[in-house]
């Protein structure tokens, strides 16, 4: 492919990195923050998310319609998410226009956060948390994530509480902004058609002045606490079910594996969840999917049933992932490693992913991977690899969660 990695760090620590293509005709910036909901407090749980809604309130000299009609005004894309481990503010747009977006994502980096907009977007916030509480899947996962991580901050939901977000103050917002959007805690990336050295002359002057604070976080892998809960939810009609269980970190190599590992149980279609729940017709969904994280990964499995079916489509799943070793087949690491490497591959044409990708690998390795890398990694898996990951990471679930219409 034509890309062609660059880097520079400023004197403050914060790092530029590119994936350069002079023949695209898109161009694409995300600021990641190695920041998320694994990082607070537990009395300021939300204050991530809550901090993204604020970046978007304005800057100084520049007012939130400002920021929204600036945008616009050169056709960007952009918007921004928080996880439990990083934030991220990104705009894809014409290459003419990048200097322009990468100066509105800088001076969007550094927010006002008046108190009027903060009373204002908390009443918002609240409103989304209310929202996902009517959504029983959603209800049911975090819950389940509460359950399977005790009191370790791997617990905090992304969204917060209702009780945090109303006593959350907006000095203590201010607080946690210094301390985590320092320079040295955030990473810009960038792809597509890209003048390197330009933005790194410009993001010097706009973001120089920006202190770095020497942040860190504990990536050890957490002691899981785990077990089984019930809840009963009003308004659901279907039974849900969702099963957690241990899997590597975005740090370990056995992750291909993994991946590959989740498709074969639990792809959307032609895995074995699906022939043995959703073709008979004992589940409406039926899933299974591996997602790393900092110092540790999981395993979920998912499925959504008539409640009197709970008991049989959990006997079920049990049943699977008891077989998954004996049952693996060469023609199942073909067929879905080609549709995995497929992905990855037209996702590498875009540039607003790649710099997905670059930023967020980035943010958890500091180091750069290669699409190209990844994909031979993912090539070079066996069934060995894949027998390996169930010896090292058996599928015997650590939290069972289970959502059912009250009676």
């Amino acid at each position: 492919m034509p890309y062609s990695f660059q880097s520079h760090t400023l004197p403050n620590g914060l790092k530029i990195i590119a994936e350069v293509d002079a023949g695209a005709h898109t161009a694409s910036a995300g600021f990641f923050v190695k920041t998320g909901a694994r990082d607070e407090a537990t009395p300021l749980m939300g204050v991530s998310h809550f901090l993204e809604h604020m970046m978007f309130k304005g800057t100084e000299g520049l007012t939130a319609d400002q920021l929204n009609r600036a945008f616009d005004e050169i056709g960007a894309r952009n918007n921004a998410y928080t996880s439990n481990e990083m934030t991220c503010f990104y705009a894809h747009m014409l290459p003419e226009h990048l200097t322009r977006g990468v100066e509105l994502l800088g001076r969007m980096m550094r927010p006002a956060l008046n108190q009027a907009d903060f009373d204002t977007e908390k009443g918002v916030i609240l409103e989304e948390i209310a929202m996902y509480q009517d959504n029983p899947f959603w209800v049911l996962y975090e819950a389940s994530v509460e359950k399977h991580f005790g009191s370790h901050p791997l617990s905090h939901r992304v969204l917060g509480t209702t009780d945090s977000i109303k006593a959350l103050a907006r000095d203590q917002m201010q607080g946690y902004f210094e301390n985590r959007y320092s320079a040295d805690n955030t990473v810009l990336a960038l792809a597509g058609k890209v003048n390197f050295d330009g933005v790194c002359k410009q993001v010097e002057a706009l973001c120089g002045h920006w202190k770095p604070t020497h942040v860190s976080r504990n990536s050890a892998k957490p002691a899981y606490v785990g077990g089984e809960l019930t809840l009963h939810q009003e308004s659901a009609t279907r039974g849900y079910v969702l099963g957690m269980c241990d899997a590597p970190a975005i740090g370990d190599d056995r992750r291909y594996a993994a991946a590959l590992l989740a498709q074969v149980l639990g792809a959307p279609d032609n895995s074995r969840l699906h022939w043995a729940l959703i073709e008979p017709g004992l589940a409406e969904q039926a899933q299974a999917s591996f997602d790393p994280h900092d110092g540790f990964g999981e395993f979920f499995v998912f499925a959504v049933c008539d409640p009197e079916k709970m008991d049989e489509v959990w006997g079920v799943i049990q049943k699977e992932l008891a077989g998954l070793d004996g049952s693996l087949k060469q023609e199942d690491l073909d067929l879905l490693r080609a549709k995995i490497v497929t992905g990855a591959t037209v996702g590498g044409e875009r540039p607003g992913d790649r710099m997905q990708r670059l930023g967020r690998l980035w943010t958890y390795l500091g180091a750069y991977h290669t699409l190209e890398l990844e994909l031979e990694k993912l090539e070079a898996v066996t069934l060995d690899d894949l027998r390996g990951v169930l010896r090292d990471f058996p599928l015997r679930p650590i939290t069972v969660g289970r959502l059912l219409p009250k009676a």
